[in-house]
C-alpha cells in the first residue's frame, strides 16, 4: 500500500473514532441529563354537561366550540310536574368549551345523560407516563421541554406539577390479571402531570406529545 493511500486510510480512521466519539457523548449527555419519553399528551379537566331531570330538551347553545362560564345556561329541559310544565336550566359546571356535542334539540333525555363535553382551553396540562424503572428520576418542580407533534420545531416550557401514586393500568377499563401459572412481568408507567406555560391558543386535548424532563 502506498504511503499516500495509508495516509487518507489513517484520516478516515482517525476521522470515524472522533464522530463516533462525538456521538457516544451526545447519547450518554442526554441520557444523563435528560429523562425522554414520546408516551405522552396534551390534556385537561373534563367537563360533562349532563341533563338535570327527565324530559324534552327544548332548547340547546352547546354546540361545538361554544364557550362557557361556570354555571352559565347551555340548554333547557322541559319536565312535566303534577301536570304543569316546568322548565329546567342545563347548565355547565365549570368553564369550558364545548368539543363533544350530542344533544338534539327536542330529543327526550333521561336525567343525568351526558348531553355534552368541554375542556377549558386555557388550562390544559401535558399527561406523560414514565416508565416505572425510571420514575425516581423524576421530582415536583423539575424542568420539562415539551414538543407537540402538530407543532414540531417549537419547544413549549413546563414543570413537573405531580407524579401518580398509581400506575396507568391500575384504572384501565381492562387491567391486566394473571389468569394462568405463566406470569410475563410487564414494565408499567406511571402518570407524570407537567403544567405548561405560555399561550395554549394551538393545543387541544388528546394532541400527542414528547416530553424531555431535566433531572
Amino acid at each position: 500500500m502506498s504511503t499516500r493511500r495509508l495516509l487518507v486510510l489513517n484520516l478516515v480512521i482517525i476521522l470515524l473514532i472522533v464522530v463516533a466519539g462525538f456521538v457516544g457523548y451526545y447519547f450518554y449527555n442526554q441520557s444523563t441529563l435528560y429523562l425522554k419519553t414520546d408516551n405522552a399528551q396534551v390534556t385537561g379537566q373534563q367537563v360533562t354537561i349532563a341533563a338535570p331531570a327527565t324530559g324534552k330538551l327544548v332548547s340547546w347553545k352547546g354546540t361545538n366550540g361554544a364557550t362557557f362560564n361556570a354555571d352559565d345556561t347551555v340548554g333547557t329541559v322541559e319536565v312535566q310536574q303534577n301536570g304543569k310544565t316546568v322548565d329546567i336550566p342545563v347548565t355547565i359546571p365549570a368553564n369550558g368549551t364545548i368539543v363533544q356535542n350530542s344533544a338534539v334539540q327536542n330529543e327526550i333525555v333521561a336525567a343525568g345523560t351526558p348531553l355534552a363535553y368541554a375542556y377549558d382551553m386555557h388550562n390544559l396540562w401535558v399527561t406523560a407516563n414514565i416508565k416505572e424503572t425510571q420514575i425516581t428520576d423524576v421530582k415536583v418542580g423539575q424542568n420539562v421541554d415539551v414538543y407537540v407533534d402538530a407543532d414540531p420545531g417549537v419547544t413549549i416550557k413546563g414543570t413537573v406539577s405531580s407524579i401518580g401514586l398509581a400506575t396507568a393500568n391500575t384504572f384501565s377499563l381492562l387491567p391486566q390479571s394473571n389468569t394462568s401459572a405463566n406470569y410475563t412481568k410487564v414494565t408499567q408507567v406511571i402518570p407524570v402531570t407537567i403544567s405548561i406555560s405560555g399561550s395554549q391558543g394551538e393545543l387541544v386535548p388528546g394532541m400527542s406529545a414528547t416530553v424531555r424532563i431535566h433531572k
